[in-house]
């Protein structure tokens, strides 16, 4: 177990504050160049396309955290209404809503249904924004945590990032069928730096600058036979921070709940990970994609590489986002 001096030290070493400028917000998306978007627009040779988003339902992997439940989806209008009204709508003076609806339907064919959605930003497959942690009063590129309030994050929101898109190019690092697990990665053996570099050169892929990087534990396709959403597991070494930094990362993201190993690895503090790359790198993280379908096609033809599209809801203020990635080759 490593102690908060090692954790200091390797902050430093990845600290990017001030390496675009005192006023950036973007942090390691920066490396996705005009010239790097080219790049991956040229990965796609077949036009196979691999869907990485999972449902955002009643039955999805937050159930288990109280602070952040799965999404409900209601409906706000719907078939019943609709003949409902008609007959009732014109003369339920009190309520504007029946009556404004009752005059869509009186006298005529068209009819519509209607819904809303209420859940948390990180209820599914997201991205984690800069500004979604921090320790020690400051944010990415030294920031003020308290300009994140009650209305939304001043700095470094889910927003900011737009600009970017965000699509790369994008490398499948598949440790389940490196480390030729029967399903996902027990629980007690961290993924390390040297780990993710012999993954790589196994597959015969090179990792480099603004590229993301999609590590597969199958956490997700066991989450899909015993739903639970609490079941530990082996996620990245807080240390593979440096394996990030020194390939000039743009993003990663993984198929379980945190992308990290839920055991810490530095005694006094939790997600050692999340404070390297969120607050001080500036590296983004995804959490809950679902790889199963593009690693078995990566392992079919032998290519980890691919045109990665993966924009996030332009929430304002927001310190995280749904988001529905696909992966084209």
């Amino acid at each position: 177990m490593a102690g908060m001096t090692d954790f200091r030290r390797l902050a430093d070493d990845v600290r990017n504050w001030g390496r675009w400028g005192d006023a950036d917000e973007l942090g390691t998306l920066n490396f996705i160049t005009d010239d790097k978007v080219a790049q991956a627009a040229a990965l796609v040779k077949h036009g196979r396309v691999f869907p990485l988003g999972v449902d955002f339902g009643s039955s999805g992997p937050q159930g288990a955290f109280q602070y952040r439940p799965n999404p409900m989806h209601v409906m706000t209008v719907d078939g019943g209404d609709a003949r409902t009204l008609v007959e009732y709508g014109p003369r339920w003076f009190k309520n504007t809503v029946a009556q404004q609806l009752s005059g869509y339907f009186v006298d005529n064919q068209f009819r519509f249904n209607d819904d809303m959605i209420i859940m948390p930003l990180q209820a599914a497959t997201q991205w984690d924004a800069l500004s979604h942690v921090y320790y020690e009063d400051k944010l990415y590129n030294g920031f003020p945590a308290d300009s994140v309030t009650s209305l939304g994050a001043y700095h470094c929101g889910i927003d900011k990032v737009d600009v970017k898109g965000i699509t790369s190019r994008g490398v499948l690092l598949d440790l389940v069928r490196h480390r030729r697990a029967e399903v996902f990665l027990e629980h007690g053996n961290p993924i390390t730096p040297a780990e993710l570099e012999a993954v790589a050169k196994a597959q015969g892929v090179t990792v480099g600058r603004g590229d993301i990087v999609l590590v597969r534990t199958g956490w997700w396709e066991r989450f899909l036979g015993n739903h639970d959403g609490t079941e530990p597991y082996s996620g990245l070494d807080w240390r593979c921070a440096a394996w990030l930094h020194d390939h000039d990362i743009a993003a990663i993201a993984a198929d379980n709940l945190m992308v990290e190993d839920p055991v810490s690895g530095v005694d006094g503090t939790i997600l050692p990970l999340h404070q390297l790359c969120l607050r001080d790198m500036g590296l983004m993280l995804g959490e809950y994609w679902d790889l199963s379908a593009l690693a078995a096609d990566c392992a079919a033809d032998g290519v980890y590489e691919f045109q990665l599209i993966a924009p996030p809801l332009r929430v304002t203020g927001a310190v995280g986002s749904p988001v529905n990635p696909i992966a084209i080759k």
